[in-house]
Formats: C-alpha cells, structure tokens, sequence
C-alpha cells in the first residue's frame, strides 16, 4: 500500500501527513489529559485532600501534557525543539529567581502531598510556628496560632524546619493529640509537694479528656525544676483553651506553696 498521498502539500502550507499527525496529538492529549484528570480527582478524594489542592494538581498535570502536546506540534509543524527551546529559555530569563522560587514550592508542595506529615486539622510545631493546620496548598502551609492568626508558610520553609505532629493513636485505636509543653520550678517546694500540685490539678480537668493529664521530671539543676506536661485532646483546639488555664492553676497552687512558712 502507497503512502505517498500524505506527502500531498495542501492549501495550509502543511501536508496532508503533518495534518493527520496533528490531529491525532490533539485527540492524544485530550483523551490523556481527561484520563489524568479522572484519576487524580479520585486520589484527592482517597487522599482527603482539600478541593483547592485538587484542583491544583490537575491544572498542573493538565499544563504538563499541553506543553508536551505543544513541544510534539512544532516539531511535526517543521519547526525544529532547538527553536521552541531558545523561545522558552528567554522567557525563562524574564521570570528569574521568582520563577526558582515558585518551582521550589511546587515541587515542595508536591512533596507534602505524597508524604503527608501532617493533614488539615493537625495540630503541629513546624519550626517556630505551632498549632491546627488550616490549609494545605501546592504553594502555601496556613497555620491557625494560638493568638488566633493565621500564619502562611512556603512549602520550602516548611521542608526546612524541623516537623513535630502530635496526632497519634491510642491502643482504642482512637485518634489522639498529645501535647507537651514544659513548666519550671525553682527549688522552693519540694518535689513531693509539686507532685501533689500536678495531681490536685490534673485531677480537676480529667473530666474534660480522653486520658487524665500527665507529667514527667525531664532535667533538673542547681536553681530550676523543669517538668513536661501531657495534654491528652480529641479536639486540637482544646489546646488552645487548656494549655494556659492548667498551667495558671499549676502556677497558683504553687505561689500558695511557697507563701506558707517554713517549718
């Protein structure tokens, strides 16, 4: 069978051959771009992931394959990828380094998608920063302080510190946040009067957790005890209300300690 019927130039300037070569990158690209975006869009769903980043993977793929269908169109066009190539790389030298920076996210995005350190709803400590994860993006972690601000961090800053999740599980299966956070003492009440304040204390909010709030001696020295303390919580916000009303009453107890005369 003859094929030299495709070597038939047509009123285009292209000939017959390039036209079907043409339409049958279209016709690839788009069933490829619909089966891409199918299976990303489930993922999300499998994933848990928040719809904005969805949707933010599948405009990424989805530009990923025009700019293979555009790079495989000039070239059956007759231009040649060297030309396609100088033209990217000049418009390359127009974004600079904040064009760099925006990959960096986007890969680090990428990252923290498919590793999943930590989830919406998370409360963690990612270098400085702590408390409930709000949004997850390609670009941007958004945390919700303590102060109730919400703190942005790149994705490469968030790659670059140190990740403290408190989720964990407990041997109900059920899942948890136990938060820590330290309370130091000087040496003007005895240790087993400071246990007796934590266990006063504790004992008062038991109620309100899943697991009765507990401490640990971690160091001590010459002029300070330093105790960390167990916050057990379903709710990460519950953190947000407690941590200080238990540390105050803790702190009270103890000024009480220390007023009364020495025997």
């Amino acid at each position: 069978m003859s094929w030299e019927f495709l070597d038939l130039q047509t009123p285009l300037g292209l000939t017959l051959g390039q036209i079907v070569s043409l339409i049958l990158i279209t016709v690839i690209a788009v069933v490829l771009e619909r089966f891409v975006t199918r299976h990303l869009r489930r993922f999300g769903k499998r994933a848990h992931l928040a719809p904005n980043v969805s949707n933010s993977l599948v405009l990424t793929f989805r530009i990923l394959i025009l700019i293979s269908a555009a790079l495989v169109v000039v070239r059956v066009g007759g231009l040649t990828t060297e030309w396609f190539v100088a033209f990217s790389a000049l418009g390359g030298a127009a974004v600079g380094f904040a064009s760099q920076q925006t990959i960096g996210n986007f890969i680090a995005g990428l990252y923290l998608l498919a590793a999943r350190p930590f989830k919406v709803g998370d409360y963690v400590r990612i270098g400085a920063v702590e408390g409930i994860v709000q949004e997850v993006t390609i670009n941007y972690t958004k945390i919700l302080t303590i102060g109730n601000n919400i703190a942005a961090l790149t994705n490469l800053q968030v790659l670059h510190r140190d990740i403290t999740n408190y989720a964990y599980e407990d041997e109900r299966n059920l899942r948890l946040y136990c938060y820590t956070f330290e309370i130091n003492f000087d040496h003007s009440v005895s240790a087993e009067r400071i246990a007796q304040i934590f266990g006063e204390v504790f004992e008062r909010y038991e109620h309100l957790f899943p697991k009765k709030p507990s401490y640990m001696l971690v160091r001590s020295g010459g002029f300070e005890r330093v105790y960390m303390v167990y916050l057990y919580v379903e709710n990460p916000k519950d953190v947000f209300v407690y941590r200080p009303q238990i540390a105050e009453d803790v702190f009270k107890r103890w000024d009480m300690e220390r007023a009364k005369p020495r025997q």
